[in-house]
């Protein structure tokens, strides 16, 4: 209900204040609640009981390649996903091997995980155009965990091998054991994380929880990705240098490398840092001319194929790995190794890490498959995504493969090679196999200091985020805040900490806006019923004997008291002050009056003038309300505040208390349906009998109709005036 009882309102106006009269709606009866059992048995109802109808959908809905293949626009479709498929195969087989020596495990593994989950994602994702197959960034945190858990198993520096390695673990298969070296016991880590993680993405999205992406901001994502890519960027720098120095464990691994690389200087391999500088020399500047012509290319020219072909055959030939020292990829295999279960007894260790990996990868895949879905105007379903991108994780993981996302710069190079379904991601697979069945064993040769030039440069993109702080800057404070933030912390402390700083912050700057939200008065244009922020536009009126202002944010535990500050602030007057000085000063003139023998006041004229934050205005109380210019009323504009608890509504009510026992009447105006429940369960409107209470209860759905409601009281015979 929108009003009181019918005493209170009057019936003999005329048409001019008729226009006047408040509006009026009924609130729509909400159903009454159904008990739990009812809730749980309709939920066992729907989600148990099994139709042709409903396993059809649910097996479409989790196969999405049914859905769509038998629809599969053959002429229109087929070049592009063909053309889009090869070129991304063919750039991956450089990145895939290189991004195994970021994970640190053996190139045979990269060209396995490529391979994988191109082929799962086609079948189970629901993007048509991202690419999901080795991310630095998850690369950086699987080899974080690898080296860990290789030093604490005792293999203390990359250098080790199955040659010399010293420690050998025995890993279990099957009903036997074998031995382990430190190849094998690499792979095994990463294998095992990168089952955790799956199986941690495949519970969120049974149990429906794809939202949490929304938490994950771009500038957070953003910062978190730089931050890990400055870390990259260090890690491969020893390679560049062809240095032997183990990667370093815990916090301030940035800080640690550096240290590390500086003292290790004078070891540096001369023919891996002149190999480093050519590659350098040669690969920048294509990129840079890929970048710029893009529009006109119609497929990326594959620079960094070239230089690893180039390279291999230069180190091949010129004997740099005997001659000179330099190290290189070594042994590649054919074929694929049977399959083999993860090291149980390891996930214990690594739970931690894989839940952090497990949601960086999952954020990624989504906020990218969103971002070319809007683009191309289609859907997709955050929750499939999250199913998908886990089962890239768990079935890969039992044939030796690491962590896997979508990638941007695979998915940019896709989507404007004219990729329309992700049969291009079948291509890409079939590519991968023919590396992994003959052309493997070709890279023998191929020096590592080219494969972490290849990371580098593909880490540019990253980089140039520090060129748009001034930018950023100036769009917006609070998210450049929370970029440098995540990007430091995850760059000097820690690469998990800093996704976790970065989530926090977030939170924080949220509260932090709720907390600085001030009370504005508002003023009336000349023209029209709508009111303005006074401090913000010129030629809006006040009206004599009535404030209004308005709050922009919910209130609640943490900021009611800001909320009551800012309104006594802005009204200029703090009824408790003002109450304690009419008690002294009624307390004085009594005294005053029996020391002259004189009978007791029994009225007393105050007043009050006190400057308002907006402006020169000033506020007089006046207890007789005699004079026109005293204030009589305080409307709130409720339009902004999205919700109320409990401790919001207890607000509310001590601020109304407080303010009319100094005789000031305060509405509420234009509050949600959210809010006026709170209200309504939280006691604010009396639940008595009588007219006074009667007016309590009205709702005004304008500003305006408050203004003139408060108005009509000090008024006799006035539009509002009740008549009981």
């Amino acid at each position: 209900m929108t009003h009181g009882d019918d005493c209170c309102t009057t019936a003999e106006d005329g048409a001019e204040s008729d226009q006047l009269q408040p509006l009026l709606l009924e609130r729509v009866e909400k159903e009454k609640s159904k008990s739990w059992q009812t809730v749980v048995s309709h939920r066992l109802k729907k989600h148990c009981v099994c139709t042709p109808k409903k396993a059809k959908s649910k097996i479409l809905g989790f196969v999405p390649i049914l859905k769509w293949l038998p629809h599969y626009q053959l002429r229109e479709w087929l070049l592009g996903d063909v053309m889009s498929g090869l070129i991304v195969g063919v750039l991956l087989v450089p990145q895939s091997i290189a991004y195994s020596l970021l994970a640190s495990q053996d190139p045979i593994y990269g060209l396995y995980t490529s391979f994988f989950s191109s082929i799962i994602y086609a079948l189970l994702g629901t993007s048509r155009h991202i690419s999901v197959g080795i991310f630095g960034v998850l690369c950086l945190l699987v080899g974080q965990v690898v080296d860990r858990e290789l030093a604490l198993a005792g293999y203390l520096t990359e250098s080790s091998s199955s040659s010399n390695s010293s420690a050998l673990l025995l890993a279990g298969q099957g009903n036997g054991t074998v031995e382990c070296d430190r190849s094998c016991y690499a792979i095994t880590v990463g294998a095992t994380v990168t089952f955790t993680a799956g199986v941690y993405q495949v519970l969120m999205g049974l149990f429906q929880v794809g939202f949490v992406s929304v938490y994950l901001s771009d500038s957070l994502l953003s910062g978190f990705a730089t931050g890990a890519s400055l870390t990259i960027l260090t890690s491969q720098l020893k390679y560049l240098l062809g240095l032997k120095i183990p990667r370093p464990q815990g916090w301030f691994t940035l800080l640690k490398t550096w240290y590390g690389i500086l003292t290790n200087l004078g070891k540096t391999n001369i023919c891996d840092l002149v190999t480093s500088i050519v590659c350098l020399l040669i690969l920048v500047p294509t990129k840079e001319l890929n970048d710029r012509f893009k529009a006109k290319l119609k497929a990326p020219i594959p620079f960094e194929l070239f230089v690893v072909v180039i390279a291999t055959l230069a180190s091949h030939f010129g004997h740099f790995n005997t001659d000179y020292g330099s190290d290189v990829a070594g042994d590649i295999p054919t074929g694929f190794l049977p399959p083999k279960l993860p090291m149980w007894s390891l996930i214990p260790n690594v739970a931690v890490d894989a839940f952090s990996i497990a949601i960086v990868g999952f954020a990624i895949t989504v906020s990218l498959s969103e971002m070319f879905a809007k683009k191309h105007g289609y859907t997709v379903d955050a929750n499939q995504e999250m199913y998908a991108i886990g089962f890239c994780n768990i079935l890969p993981s039992f044939f030796r493969c690491f962590t896997t996302s979508a990638a941007l710069t695979k998915t940019l190079v896709k989507e404007s090679t004219g990729c329309q379904t992700q049969v291009s991601g079948l291509v890409s697979a079939l590519v991968l196999l023919l590396v992994l069945l003959v052309i493997a064993p070709l890279f023998y040769s191929l020096q590592k200091c080219v494969l972490a030039v290849i990371i580098l440069v593909n880490l540019r993109g990253a980089l140039r985020k520090f060129g748009d702080i001034p930018s950023m800057w100036h769009v917006n404070r609070v998210d450049t805040s929370i970029w440098l933030i995540t990007m430091a912390t995850s760059a000097l402390v820690n690469t998990e900490l800093g996704l976790l700083v970065g989530v926090l912050v977030s939170a924080l700057c949220v509260l932090g806006r709720t907390q600085q939200a001030k009370v504005l008065e508002l003023g009336r244009a000349p023209t029209r019923e709508h009111y303005e922020d006074l401090s913000s536009y010129r030629g809006l009126q006040r009206h004599p004997g009535v404030a209004v202002f308005k709050y922009e944010a919910p209130i609640y535990y943490a900021n009611q008291s800001l909320f009551k500050k800012s309104l006594y602030r802005g009204v200029g007057l703090d009824p408790l002050k003002e109450k304690t000085r009419l008690m002294k000063l009624k307390k004085k003139n009594k005294q005053q009056g029996e020391a002259a023998g004189l009978p007791n006041m029994k009225s007393v004229d105050t007043s009050k003038e006190d400057n308002i934050e907006a402006g020169a205005t000033t506020t007089t109380l006046m207890l007789d309300k005699k004079s026109s210019h005293s204030l009589r009323s305080v409307v709130i504009d409720c339009s902004a505040i999205m919700f109320l608890d409990t401790a919001g509504v207890n607000a509310l009510k001590e601020v109304r208390k407080d303010y009319e026992e100094l005789g000031i009447k305060v509405v509420l105006a234009q509050c949600n349906t959210s809010a006026l429940d709170a209200l309504e369960r939280g006691g604010y409107y009396p639940d008595k009998k009588g007219c006074d209470e009667g007016q309590n209860k009205i709702i005004f759905f304008t500003i305006a109709d408050a203004v003139h409601y408060v108005q009509s009281l000090s008024v006799p015979n006035g539009d509002y005036d009740s008549r009981c």
